[in-house]
């Protein structure tokens, strides 16, 4: 919670004419989402500067235009909190809700963040598919549908959980998380993000036509 304030105040150079948000982030979307995409923390010149998650920053640009052309979001860029942007059937949100130092929540902080995700999650009764953007978001996910033994992270890994008595049947969809760590060294590529929507999709739709993306 400090660093994530005093980035606000001392703010990055091309930024420093901005007002950064500076609190916690929640996440936001269609409240009648079958998919949801989880990801790791707000970016601290990211959601952190703009007030809304993966708004802002490169991991942003990546992640709606894969959406919008999987056709959960009207345009393909996120940069502002009034932009225009609005999702479809989605609904994007973080494990943890205050930017971390280098971009690395500690698993201590996703435990301490879990009741927000909880009760946000909670609310969203049409929810079939939860995309996990990278490892740490997977764990959470997997705590909060109650998976055990939990199978291994994997990019395009599909893990099925069963319904409760709240909810439906729930499929966990992997993904390396579109950070420029993965994105700039070729780890993650357009292509392979691209597919991971379209089984979202497809699997948020009923039509299975794959066990799992490419």
């Amino acid at each position: 919670m400090r660093w994530r304030e005093e980035v606000a105040r001392e703010r990055k150079a091309a930024y420093k004419d901005q007002t950064y948000w500076g609190k916690p982030i929640a996440g936001f979307g269609d409240s009648a989402a079958r998919v949801v995409v989880l990801g790791l923390a707000p970016g601290a010149h990211g959601a952190n500067r703009t007030g809304r998650v993966f708004t802002g920053d490169r991991s942003g640009d990546w992640l709606f235009r894969a959406m919008h052309k999987a056709g959960f979001a009207n345009q393909p860029l996120s940069r502002t909190r009034d932009d225009g942007l609005t999702l479809h059937g989605a609904w994007v949100t973080v494990a943890v809700r205050c930017a971390p130092p280098d971009n690395k929540p500690l698993p201590l902080e996703r435990k301490k963040c879990s009741g927000f995700l909880e009760r946000e999650l909670a609310l969203l009764d049409d929810v079939r598919v939860v995309v996990c953007l990278g490892n740490f978001a997977y764990v959470a996910a997997c705590e909060y549908f109650g998976v055990t033994p939990r199978p291994r992270f994997a990019h395009g890994a599909v893990v099925e959980v069963g319904a409760t008595s709240s909810r439906g049947a729930v499929t966990l969809v992997c993904s390396y998380h579109p950070s420029q760590q993965n994105t700039f060294t070729g780890r993650l590529t357009e292509p392979m993000l691209d597919d991971v929507f379209e089984h979202a999709a497809d699997l948020a739709s009923g039509r299975r036509k794959r066990t799992k993306p490419k």
